[in-house]
């Protein structure tokens, strides 16, 4: 890897913004602060500062989704805890992931598919999240497994609203990370990164949901547990589906 002035520049000016939002706009709290600026310099110099784009994208769109409506989620317990505002265990079990794909990269060398992983791991974040925030206050929430009606805001449950939101999360991922990958020189096909970044995103999150009905529920895994394990099986399936196909 090629530590060029420039990105070193930008990659710090970046991990100051987010840092910057994060305390202006109460997104993290003090561990979720420290953790923010680990995974920041992990992702933005190890990988790509165009990685750590993505991942604020996230952040700040994941944040919007937490306050949106947040007293009419509090009222049936589907809030997240703390007010809203996200703790170092969110980070790790959102950007955990993508952080060990960029030291992956830089250890082993700038292999093909690290940004493809890296994206789709966050396509899946984006897409877990918006379903769980938007989609919590739908009344026609049914359990993944199933398909019994359950009380909204249900681990492990899905609806029509979750399920929508849950695709514009990963296309948003998908889109963002499809017009960065022209500037960090990504070579893997256009078509194929912008589809599958969505579908795996999608996927990733019905695999959070599964995880939620059979392993949540029962008390034998923590919420952020299943999110760092959702992440990780959509850095997977982009690692499955890049082998396979290209």
């Amino acid at each position: 890897m090629a530590f060029l002035g420039s990105d070193l520049s930008i990659s710090l000016a970046l991990v100051s913004i987010l840092l910057l939002i994060s305390m202006s706009k109460d997104l993290l709290d003090r561990g979720g602060i420290l953790a923010a600026l680990v995974v920041g310099l992990v992702i933005s110099i190890l990988g790509h500062w165009t990685w750590l784009v993505v991942l604020m994208t996230f952040l700040i769109v994941g944040s919007l989704a937490t306050k949106w409506r947040f007293q009419e989620k509090a009222k049936i317990s589907a809030e997240e805890a703390n007010e809203g505002v996200r703790g170092w265990k969110n980070v790790v079990a959102n950007g955990g992931v993508a952080s060990a794909v960029a030291v992956a990269n830089y250890i082993f060398g700038e292999f093909e598919w690290a940004y493809f992983m890296l994206c789709s791991a966050v396509s899946v974040a984006a897409s877990d999240t918006l379903a769980s925030e938007i989609g919590s206050l739908d009344p026609r929430t049914r359990i993944i497994t199933t398909l019994e009606a359950v009380p909204a805001g249900t681990n492990g449950g899905m609806s029509p609203t979750g399920t929508l939101a849950a695709f514009y999360g990963a296309l948003l991922i998908s889109v963002i990370s499809t017009v960065l990958g022209a500037l960090n020189g990504d070579k893997t096909p256009v078509s194929f990164f912008f589809s599958f970044v969505i579908l795996i995103g999608w996927i990733g999150c019905q695999v959070d949901s599964i995880l939620g009905a059979l392993l949540e529920n029962r008390g034998f895994l923590g919420k952020h547990s299943v999110n760092f394990l959702s992440t990780l099986s959509g850095s997977l399936i982009a690692l499955f589906v890049a082998l396979r196909f290209l």
